[in-house]
């Protein structure tokens, strides 16, 4: 049943909404890349000066320069590890476009979602954010102490993790933050499975730019199979 929810999930990804906000996430996170990037090499320019003496060298008038290079250099090394992480941040903010895809297609008669709070949106979103920041920061820890068996233990902590947010994500909009966090308890294992699903392929460079959206619309369609509400 759970891998029937991600394979609907996966059926609908070239849904006009799933793209809009797949292709916001990341172009928020190249602009934000590239801001810093700029900010950086504007700093450099500011604080370090266009001719410096240095010992046995001289007085050289190229290390701004260099400095600059440097970080444009380091930030093309590190956007493809960032690009992940800050896109499924940015990507939060829209998820809720997702569900109400899903279930316009796939539950047609049901009643329009209630809109969730602002509160509770920038909870949720900072929920995200901070399972997102946890995956990356336990995947690194794990890749030094355990060798091999890293990604299977990766897998089992993090899909726990986003299966936590991703359930609560699409419980909240009917059940509101009450009935989310007693459904989420009720159907904890099964949100672990289907979290681990997503888990996976934030192991794989650049695939797991889709794994927002993916992981909304599979939890949407759990969260209908297990209240019932997909055999109204």
């Amino acid at each position: 049943m759970i891998l029937d929810d991600f394979f609907k999930a996966l059926g609908q990804l070239g849904d006009r909404r799933f793209r809009k906000v797949l292709l916001l996430g990341v172009g928020l996170t190249i602009a934000l890349l590239a801001a810093i990037t700029i900010a950086l090499v504007v700093l450099i320019g500011v604080f370090l000066p266009d001719t410096m003496s240095l010992p046995w060298i001289g007085e050289v008038n190229w290390l701004d320069s260099l400095a600059s290079w440097a970080i444009v250099g380091i930030m093309m090394v590190l956007s493809p590890f960032l690009m992940v992480p800050v896109a499924i941040a940015f990507q939060g903010i829209f998820l809720d476009e997702v569900a109400d895809a899903v279930e316009q297609k796939h539950y047609p008669n049901l009643t329009p979602a209630g809109d969730v709070s602002i509160l509770d949106g920038l909870r949720d979103a900072a929920g995200l954010i901070a399972v997102t920041i946890a995956v990356n920061i336990i995947a690194l820890i794990l890749a030094l102490f355990i060798g091999p068996l890293a990604p299977i233990l990766f897998w089992m902590v993090n899909g726990y993790l986003l299966g936590r947010e991703y359930f609560h994500l699409a419980a909240i909009r009917r059940e509101g933050l009450q009935g989310a966090n007693r459904l989420r308890k009720k159907f904890g294992t099964q949100a672990w499975v289907a979290g681990t699903l997503m888990a996976v392929p934030l192991t794989i460079p650049l695939v797991g730019l889709i794994i927002p959206v993916i992981g909304a619309a599979t939890f949407t369609h759990m969260y209908h199979r297990v209240t019932g509400t997909a055999r109204a």
